[in-house]
């Protein structure tokens, strides 16, 4: 793969996975509002934008699947758990702690190794 390819390929990957991150605070914040019943889904505009949101980023994540391979794109999914963890801190007041810290080196790490492989 070209590095030019290769650094679309990355940068469309990331981005999907950190508008899907975005999605998954949105539909959280949408979720401690749900009632069971159709009128309050339909009108929660917390769950309807972060659906629309995780649309926006699997389209992202579909262009990078149609450029890259496979074995090179999906591995870079993994840094969803960084922004998620990250996001969840700044905007749903989570607390981070040391082994959640070594983990997302960890991800860092493994997300690293398997780029520098393919």
């Amino acid at each position: 793969m070209k590095i030019t390819i290769r650094l679309l390929t990355v940068g469309l990957a990331v981005l999907a996975t950190f508008i899907g991150s975005i999605g998954a605070i949105i539909l959280k914040k949408g979720s401690d509002r749900i009632k069971l019943n159709i009128k309050a889904l339909i009108t929660n505009y917390h769950l309807i934008l972060g659906i629309v949101t995780y649309v926006i980023s699997a389209a992202i994540f579909i262009l990078a699947l149609r450029i890259g391979d496979l074995s090179f794109v999906y591995p870079l999914v993994a840094t969803s758990y960084i922004w998620a963890s990250l996001f969840s801190v700044r905007f749903l007041g989570e607390k981070m702690n040391k082994l959640k810290w070594i983990g997302i080196g960890i991800i860092i790490i493994g997300v690293t190794f398997i780029g520098m492989g393919s």
